[in-house]
C-alpha cells in the first residue's frame, strides 16, 4: 500500500503567534477566527484522511453533495435535492445552478464521478473506500483497477445517478461524508500527491479555501467568494493553529491569541470544570487499543483477552481521564442507532456488557487466560512495545498500561510517536500494541463495525475472521431490518469474543472556547462547525 505523508514545505519551528490576536482584523485586514484542533494533519486529501483533526479542516474547505445541519439532520449541500427509487437501489442527486471551484472554474456532476472513482483507485489506497462505496454496484471491479465499473454516472452537468448493488438506508449520510468530497481532476493530475500539500494547488469547493500554509505553524483559510452560499459566511477567514503541545495551546488561549482550543492540558481540567468557557460534550466513539493480530504473540485470542481484562476501565476513565471519558465495557458505546431506532448498545450481548465491571475478577481471569496461552505469570512472554502519540491522556494511559500488564508478568515499553508519523505507522502494522480510537462519521453501527472487516483500510489490527466478515456481509445485503440488526450484533459478539481490539473508554470532547465566538456548534461526530460563526466585538 502506497504511503502518503504530508510533505513538509518549509523547515519551521512551532509557532503559536498569529497574524491576528484571536479574532478581529488580521495584518491584511479582515475578520479571522483563530482556533486549534490539532497539530499538522497527516493529510487533508479528502480521499485519504481518516483523522478527526483533518476532518474538521475538510469540513470547512470542501462540501459534499449533502451536509449535516446543526440538528444532526441531512441537508442540501452541493446538491439542492435528491431522491431514491422505490427499490432503494438508485439515488439521484440534483446539483445547484452555477457551482464553482475556489479558483472560479465550473464544478459539475462529472467532478463527483471522477472523485468517487478516485476513492476506489488501488493506487490511491483510500482507507475509507470500502466503507463509503462498497455498496455501489461495480465496486469490487473498481477497486481491482477497472474504475469505470463503478456505477456512478453524470447524466448531465447537474445530475448524478448512483446505482447500488443492495439497498443502503444510510447512503445519504455517506453522501455527506468528507471522503466523497469532489476534487478537481485537472489539479490532481497536474500535481500528483502534492496537490493537497500546498495552498496554491489546494483547490476546493467549500465555504473557505487555503490561502496560506506554514507546516508546524498554521493553515489560513480565507472566505471562498465562489461558494454558493458565500453571502451567509460572516468570517473572512479561519486560522488553524497547528499546535501539538497542549500547554502551548493553553498559553495561546490564555493570551487571547486563539479563541478555541481542542487540546486542553489534562492537569488543568480540575480548575477549569464549571467555567463558562470549558465545554464537555459526548460524541459517538470509542477509545480503544489495537493489537497486531498478525504478529506473535497477539495471534492468540487468549493473549489479547488477557491484555484486555487486566485493564481497570473505571480507574482509567474516572481517575486518569478525570471523568471526561466513560468506561467502555463494549466496543459499541452510546449514540449508535439500531435498525429499529433504539440504542444499539442496549441490545448488545443480550443486554449485558461483554466485559464485567468487576475488575478484580477480570484480573484473575486474565492471569488464567495468559497461563492457558502458555505464559503462566508471564513466563516466556516477550517484551512488547505500546505505541502512542503524546496528546491528551494518551501518555498517562500508556504508563498505566505498563503497570496493568506488569501484573500479568509482561514487560511493556512505551514508544511515543509524533502525530504525523503515528497513524501511517499504525495503518501499516508497524507496531505491537497501539492507542487507537474511532469517532462516528454517521450513527449507523456499520460505520464502526466495518473497521474490523478483513479488507477494510482502517483495520489497523489486521483482524481476519471469516465469521466476522460473513456477519458484516449479511448486514450489507439483507433487506430485512431485524436480520440486519442480528448480523451487526453477531459481528460485535465475535470481535469481543476474539478480542479483535480492546475497548477502554467512550469518548467525550472537551475544549475551551471564548464567548466571543457566536454561531458555531459542535456535533456528536467530533466536529466543530465554524463556517457560519462570527466574532463578537
Amino acid at each position: 500500500m502506497k504511503k502518503r505523508v504530508l510533505a513538509l514545505l518549509l523547515a519551521v519551528g512551532m509557532v503559536i503567534g498569529l497574524t491576528a490576536c484571536g479574532g478581529g482584523a488580521d495584518s491584511k485586514g479582515g475578520k479571522i477566527l483563530s482556533v486549534q484542533v490539532g497539530p499538522d494533519p497527516e493529510t487533508i486529501d479528502p480521499a485519504l484522511n481518516s483523522a478527526v483533526d483533518g476532518g474538521n479542516m475538510l469540513l470547512h474547505s470542501f462540501e459534499c453533495l449533502l451536509t449535516v445541519d446543526q440538528e444532526g439532520k441531512l441537508a442540501p449541500g452541493q446538491a439542492e435535492s435528491w431522491e431514491t427509487s422505490d427499490d432503494g437501489l438508485t439515488w439521484t442527486f440534483h446539483l445547484r445552478d452555477g457551482l464553482k471551484w475556489s479558483d472560479g472554474s465550473d464544478l459539475t456532476a462529472n467532478d463527483f464521478v471522477y472523485s468517487w472513482k478516485r476513492v476506489c483507485d488501488p493506487a490511491v489506497a483510500a482507507p475509507y473506500a470500502e466503507t463509503v462505496l462498497g455498496m455501489v454496484a461495480g465496486f469490487n471491479d473498481a477497486v481491482g483497477g477497472d474504475l469505470d465499473a463503478l456505477q456512478v454516472e453524470a447524466t448531465d452537468d447537474k445530475t448524478l445517478v448512483v446505482t447500488l448493488s443492495s439497498p443502503c438506508s444510510y447512503f445519504g449520510s455517506l453522501a455527506a461524508f468528507a471522503t466523497l468530497s469532489p476534487v478537481q481532476q485537472a489539479t490532481v493530475e497536474a500535481n500528483g500527491d502534492a496537490w493537497a500539500t500546498a495552498a496554491d494547488t489546494y483547490i476546493s469547493n467549500g465555504p473557505f479555501y487555503i490561502s496560506e500554509w506554514v507546516p508546524g505553524s498554521h493553515i489560513l483559510m480565507s472566505k471562498n467568494t465562489n461558494y454558493w452560499n458565500a453571502d451567509a459566511i460572516k468570517l473572512d477567514g479561519i486560522k488553524w493553529n497547528l499546535i501539538e503541545d497542549a500547554n502551548a495551546s493553553y498559553s495561546a488561549y490564555q493570551t487571547g491569541e486563539v479563541l478555541m482550543i481542542k487540546d486542553v492540558p489534562t492537569e488543568e481540567i480540575p480548575s477549569l470544570s464549571g467555567n463558562a468557557d470549558f465545554f464537555v460534550d459526548p460524541i459517538i466513539g470509542t477509545y480503544y487499543l489495537s493489537v497486531n493480530t498478525a504478529r506473535e504473540p497477539f495471534t492468540d485470542a487468549n493473549v489479547r483477552k488477557a491484555l484486555s481484562l487486566a485493564i481497570d476501565r473505571e480507574y482509567v476513565a474516572n481517575t486518569l481521564m478525570q471523568g471526561t471519558y466513560s468506561p467502555a465495557y463494549n466496543f459499541m458505546g452510546p449514540g449508535w442507532v439500531d435498525t429499529d431506532g433504539s440504542q444499539f448498545i442496549n441490545n448488545s450481548n443480550g443486554g449485558q456488557t461483554y466485559i464485567s465491571e468487576d475488575y478484580e475478577a477480570n484480573l484473575e481471569e486474565a492471569k488464567q487466560l495468559l497461563a492457558d496461552a502458555g505464559y503462566p505469570d508471564g513466563e516466556g512472554f516477550p517484551s512488547i512495545v505500546y505505541s502512542t502519540n503524546d496528546a491528551g491522556y494518551h501518555k498517562v494511559v500508556a504508563e498505566y498500561l505498563q503497570e496493568a500488564w506488569a501484573q500479568l508478568g509482561i514487560d511493556c515499553k512505551v514508544d511515543v510517536v509524533e502525530w504525523a508519523s503515528f497513524t501511517p505507522m499504525r495503518r501499516n502494522g508497524d507496531y505491537d500494541a497501539s492507542r487507537n480510537g474511532w469517532v462516528g462519521d454517521y450513527s449507523d453501527p456499520s460505520n464502526m463495525l466495518d473497521l474490523l472487516y478483513s479488507t477494510n483500510g482502517n483495520n489497523d489490527g489486521k483482524f481476519n475472521s471469516a465469521d466476522y466478515d460473513a456477519a458484516m456481509d449479511i448486514s450489507r445485503s439483507t433487506l430485512d431490518a431485524a436480520e440486519r440488526s442480528d448480523a451487526l450484533h453477531t459481528a460485535e459478539d465475535i470481535l469481543m469474543e476474539e478480542a479483535a481490539c480492546i475497548p477502554v473508554a467512550y469518548y467525550n470532547d472537551f475544549w475551551l472556547q471564548s464567548e466571543k465566538i457566536t454561531g458555531s456548534w459542535h456535533s456528536p461526530y467530533g466536529y466543530w462547525y465554524f463556517m457560519y460563526a462570527d466574532i463578537a466585538e
